[in-house]
């Protein structure tokens, strides 16, 4: 791979501050904008990490702004089925489309002819966390990675995994790259809705979940989940007892998930920079950690302007572009 999304993020800041400024409070709004209430489009259903992060921004940027913000929840199609609504919505700023990773992965694919980091224009990025995969604690065929994947070599194609997207996701993609580290085959099962995937788990109808820590976090306080590797180099304080990829020989890059707020490229551009500033200012909230914090989100610098959404978005580009042509998907 060309540049590693970790090496990405080093570059952007990944253990530097923010530098938070410019708050919205000291900003005039422009031409009085906003005057009524903001919608923020989530590509995907309700209780999943990107509607818990942005309900929980949605909380913190009214106080900043003095509007309300209206979350609506459009799923489908891996994070596509929102997107014409967003592109097609007046662009005065009044609608923003949260996403996350999938859409640089449809781009790159094709998919999504937009490029989100210049046919949209980002404006902020509040989340970058890692993955895990997870099993119920009282499975009695397997307990941790070891056993896992000794179940999985001795079962391939049985283990039923609950994932998200196609075949070139972040989730696909790192889970194409676990097979090939580990030797194992496994079913892997996609759920647009976060709470089907859970409940697959939980319920007994799929044997592992790949998904953050932040979003499954309630599951994980009640003993309802159990991590057995966390996809990052080096094992993060909040998980020392979880295997990392260092740990049990897995030589591939981590590839890291990231969210954020987009509006249209058209919104003009004090607005654009009004929002900006709103942003970083209910980013950086007392409320808005203490969320984050409890997401397990400040283990990982989040918080990106435009201009560093930009190069994280197009530092992801490269690297899926480099992915793709490795494993065939593009040419």
């Amino acid at each position: 791979m060309r540049k590693s999304l970790v090496a990405v993020f080093c570059a952007a800041g990944l253990l530097g501050g923010i530098g938070l400024s410019s708050p919205a409070a000291s900003l005039d709004k422009p031409d009085g904008f906003p005057e009524r209430p903001l919608t923020i489009i989530v590509p995907y259903g309700a209780g999943g990490g990107s509607d818990q992060l942005t309900r929980a921004m949605a909380a913190s940027l009214e106080k900043v702004i003095g509007v309300g913000v209206q979350v609506v929840n459009k799923p489908g199609g891996g994070g596509m089925a929102a997107v014409p609504d967003f592109m097609t919505a007046p662009a005065d700023g009044y609608t923003l489309l949260e996403s996350i990773d999938d859409a640089v992965t449809n781009h790159v694919s094709g998919k999504l002819k937009e490029n989100p980091g210049e046919d949209w224009t980002p404006v902020a990025m509040a989340q970058i966390t890692f993955s895990q995969i997870y099993i119920r604690p009282d499975d009695d065929r397997f307990s941790d990675w070891e056993s896992f994947v000794a179940y999985a070599k001795a079962n391939p194609g049985q283990v039923k995994m609950a994932n998200l997207g196609n075949r070139g996701s972040m989730e696909r993609v790192t889970m194409l790259k676990v097979e090939q580290s580990s030797g194992i085959e496994t079913n892997q099962i996609a759920f647009d809705k976060p709470a089907e995937r859970y409940g697959a788990l939980i319920g007994g109808h799929v044997d592992a979940l790949f998904e953050q820590p932040g979003d499954v976090r309630n599951f994980l306080d009640a003993g309802q989940m159990k991590p057995i590797i966390t996809f990052l180099k080096e094992r993060p304080s909040a998980f020392a007892n979880t295997p990392a990829m260092t740990d049990v020989g897995a030589d591939f890059e981590p590839l890291l998930r990231f969210r954020g707020f987009w509006l249209h490229p058209d919104v003009p551009e004090d607005r654009r920079a009004y929002l900006e500033a709103a942003f970083k200012e209910a980013w950086a909230s007392d409320s808005f950690q203490e969320f984050n914090e409890k997401k397990y989100m400040n283990l990982i610098d989040s918080y990106r302007d435009t201009a560093g959404s930009k190069e994280l978005i197009q530092g992801a580009i490269d690297t899926y572009t480099a992915v793709y042509k490795e494993i065939g998907l593009i040419e």
